[in-house]
């Protein structure tokens, strides 16, 4: 008989399914069904003549039996079905492309070597969803079979209820499988990890020095540490102390952006030409930038791994421009190159060897399993906001079987389930760091490993955070990993993490009870969970501040995909900074494919991301971390319809507010000199976003900056206009002042790269270099822009 479907398996060759027929096939069923291992198929004790009516009888309800070789010799039944038309249609949400399975396999002398059983089910679901177009395959194995929930688990099946089944007469958990899962659970299991290919293009590596040379030029520049020389005609040379010279073509945009021209750069040494090498520039600009010698080496380690990691995306398929501007969150997320506009060492992630990059990078896009330890109650805390409870939380997050299974693990151990809370790690921070520096912890049963996650996941542009992929529409989960990256390491402190979802909750009441607020696309994704581990060596006062005791901890987030509607996109607002390596930048192809003009577009998106801001500052003096990263735009023909903002917990303040706060959420309260409190717009929203904006739209679009800023002052008036109660504020934190303080990134990371800011009192640790004039100024009179003078009329 023909097949209808052949599987060719790396290592175990030809799998094929055919038409199972009832005369000529039930012999060999009814030998297999009366195996040991067919214990749960309920076939036990049948002889051929009632195995023949039963298959009979399967088929009359539309049951499609299909024998599966190997080789060419029968190793198993499959029986598909539709759910639609069986008693799961009253546990479960059914969709038109969902189909059911049940599997036979032959007894195991028949099985030739370790993973023939996964190689069956990989057939089976290749099947499914390349020739029956299935969107989601179905299981209800008996909740008692332990195997085959490993194994369903395993092709990324997710267990997420215990029902009873009155037409089969069973316990059975319910499990569901899509295309998305069963793809990144095959490549969880595959674990391509890319670093055995160690060469390197000549080309490429002279491109992403000369990119980085001159953004270190640039934004050297703009924090005025540096300071070039005009020759005349839009040319400009730097000369080292050394006596090194560079040479380069510039444009300067308003907030003193450097606008390089990359192919103009040239460096010579006594007029004959050398190559350009970021790590060279640093140095020969050490004693000018400020570094000092103690710092400078781990400086250097940060910018060598920028350099890599620039590199590697250079050298590897990354998603072009066009591919982009139609592509889905994750697609947009790991394609991005540039990561934080103002840093130059902006990706350092020291403490990742080459595997581990290749392994755990955003970039890499490589699915991954995270770890789950059961953590003893008397070490951890488990805080949630209003209306969830951590054993419904527990089971909305792991696989029914797969937390049966830890519970098991526990009661082989001695230990009651019940002491423990389970939380997440990062697997490079289990091996690396708890496993060593937690070992008493784990010798006494006060962290225990419990295994991997068959959910795979994909880390975020911030590496910490990930983003589900079997699960799209699950939360987001962040974990504490000791990686030092553009000035901190990346921790998770247990402490913050006792107040996150509070102060999470506080925040997102405050803007729902907000009149104007509620009615603006503009929401929080809130970190409604969190966990974190006390060591009681190092969580003692005087370690307070230290990478010690942020060593194990997690949150979990609200994802924006589970509220996207029809026809809507969510993308990383750092998207519209982005440029491919052919040089072509996302911002304008979004706006052409959205058919409206560049001053249409962005009135709409300031109005979702910037006015609502605004409104936080001025009503509640409530501020946040705004920058590319810390955003998701939700998007609907190409167009910002929406913004969601992250990162609440350790990044949202009240600027010398005298609300009175809950004690939970006191900690957000911070003081700070009245000058310092508009820098939350005009240091992170103008100068390390807006600015790289207008660049972008100039050099690809031909669009001035004087006309983008122009329009950033319209949709301010317009807010303020439409705000007369608050009057007095807009007067006391005038907008449209002439100049304000240039609040500088790198010169922070240049004077301790290990620890920039102290997160207990930010703004004690800014570094200024006088003032940049104030780009929205010029159209405040024409505009009719409240005064200061006028205000107090």
């Amino acid at each position: 008989m023909a097949s209808l479907f052949d599987f060719d398996h790396d290592d175990l060759g030809r799998f094929s399914l055919r038409p199972f027929d009832i005369d000529s096939d039930c012999g060999l069923l009814a030998h297999w069904v009366n195996q040991s291992n067919a214990g749960f198929w309920g076939m036990q004790g049948f002889d051929l003549k009632k195995v023949k009516a039963t298959q009979r009888q399967l088929r009359d309800q539309g049951v499609e039996m299909l024998l599966g070789s190997h080789q060419g010799i029968p190793v198993f039944l499959l029986e598909l079905y539709r759910p639609q038309h069986t008693e799961l249609k009253d546990h479960m949400a059914l969709e038109h492309g969902d189909w059911g399975m049940h599997i036979l396999i032959a007894e195991p002398e028949a099985r030739p070597k370790a993973g023939f059983t996964t190689a069956v089910f990989d057939c089976i679901m290749q099947f499914l969803f390349e020739v029956k177009d299935a969107v989601r395959v179905v299981v209800e194995p008996d909740a008692e079979n332990a195997k085959v929930h490993a194994l369903n688990r395993r092709v990324g099946f997710h267990h997420f209820a215990q029902v009873y089944l009155q037409e089969e007469k069973k316990q059975a958990y319910l499990a569901v499988c899509t295309r998305e899962q069963y793809r990144y659970a095959l490549a969880r299991r595959s674990r391509r990890v890319e670093d055995e290919d160690t060469s390197h293009s000549g080309e490429d590596w002279w491109w992403v020095n000369r990119e980085l040379v001159c953004k270190a030029i640039s934004e050297f520049s703009h924090e005025r540490l540096l300071q070039p020389h005009p020759l005349g005609h839009g040319d400009y040379q730097l000369i080292a102390p050394s006596g090194v010279r560079y040479q380069f073509s510039a444009e300067l945009l308003p907030l003193e952006h450097w606008l390089i021209d990359p192919a103009s750069l040239t460096k010579s040494v006594n007029n004959v030409p050398e190559e350009l090498l970021l790590v060279s520039f640093i140095q020969e600009f050490q004693q000018v930038l400020g570094i000092a010698n103690a710092m400078l080496p781990t400086y250097l380690e940060e910018i060598a791994s920028t350099l890599n990691g620039q590199l590697w995306k250079r050298r590897h398929p990354v998603a072009s421009t066009t591919d982009l501007v139609n592509g889905d969150l994750q697609l947009i997320e790991q394609s991005m190159i540039e990561g934080h506009p103002c840093f130059v060492a902006n990706s350092g992630k020291i403490g990742f060897d080459s595997s581990d990059f290749y392994r755990y990078a955003p970039e890499s896009g490589q699915p991954i399993s995270l770890v789950w330890l059961a953590v003893h109650q008397s070490r951890a805390d488990f805080h949630c906001v209003d209306g969830i409870d951590y054993q419904g939380f527990i089971a909305q997050e792991l696989d029914i079987s797969l937390r049966r299974d830890f519970d098991q693990l526990l009661q082989d151990r001695g230990v009651s389930a019940d002491d423990y809370w389970f939380m997440p790690a990062h697997p490079w921070q289990w091996h690396n760091q708890l496993q060593r520096l937690f070992a008493g912890e784990i010798a006494t049963d006060k962290l225990i490993y419990l295994g991997e996650s068959n959910d795979a996941y994909v880390a975020q542009q911030s590496i910490r955070t990930f983003y589900n992929r079997s699960r799209p529409t699950r939360p987001y989960v962040k974990c504490a990993l000791s990686i030092l990256n553009m000035g901190f390491m990346r921790g998770l402190s247990s402490k913050y993490m006792s107040v996150t979802p509070a102060i999470n909750q506080w925040v997102y009441d405050t803007i729902k009870s907000d009149g104007f607020l509620s009615e603006q696309p503009f929401h929080i994704l809130r970190e409604y969970a969190a966990m974190g581990y006390r060591h009681p060596q190092f969580d003692s006062g005087v370690m307070q501040s230290s990478p010690y005791n942020k060593m194990l901890a997690a949150l979990w987030r609200d994802n924006p995909v589970a509220e996207l509607k029809p026809r809507q996109s969510a993308m990383t607002m750092a998207a519209l900074l982005h440029i491919d390596k052919d040089g072509a930048a996302l911002l304008p192809a979004l706006i052409a494919a959205s058919g409206v003009s560049t001053e249409q577009w962005l009135r709409q998106y300031i109005d979702i991301y910037l006015t609502p801001l605004l409104h936080c500052f001025y009503q509640h003096h409530m501020v946040f971390m705004p920058h590319g990263e810390n955003l998701i735009l939700v998007m609907e023909n190409h167009l910002p319809v929406a913004a969601y903002i992250k990162d609440i917990g350790e990044e949202v303040c009240l600027l010398n507010s005298d609300q009175e706060l809950p004690d939970s959420v006191r900690r957000i309260s911070v003081e700070v000199p009245q000058e310092v409190e508009l820098l939350s717009i005009f240091t992170d929203v103008f100068d390390c976003f807006f600015r790289f904006m207008s660049g972008i739209l100039y050099r690809h679009s031909g669009f001035t900056a004087q006309r983008f800023w122009q329009i950033v002052a319209e949709r301010i008036l317009d807010y303020q206009q439409g705000q007369p109660h608050l009057k007095a504020q807009f007067a006391q934190h005038n907008l449209f002042q002439r100049q304000f303080a240039l609040s500088c990134l790198n010169r922070l990371q240049l004077r301790n790269n290990k620890q920039m800011v102290d997160l207990l009192n930010p703004a004690e640790a800014l570094q200024f270099a006088g003032n940049l004039d104030n780009p929205i100024a010029p159209y405040a009179e024409n505009a009719g822009c409240l005064t200061s003078q006028q205000a107090t009329a």
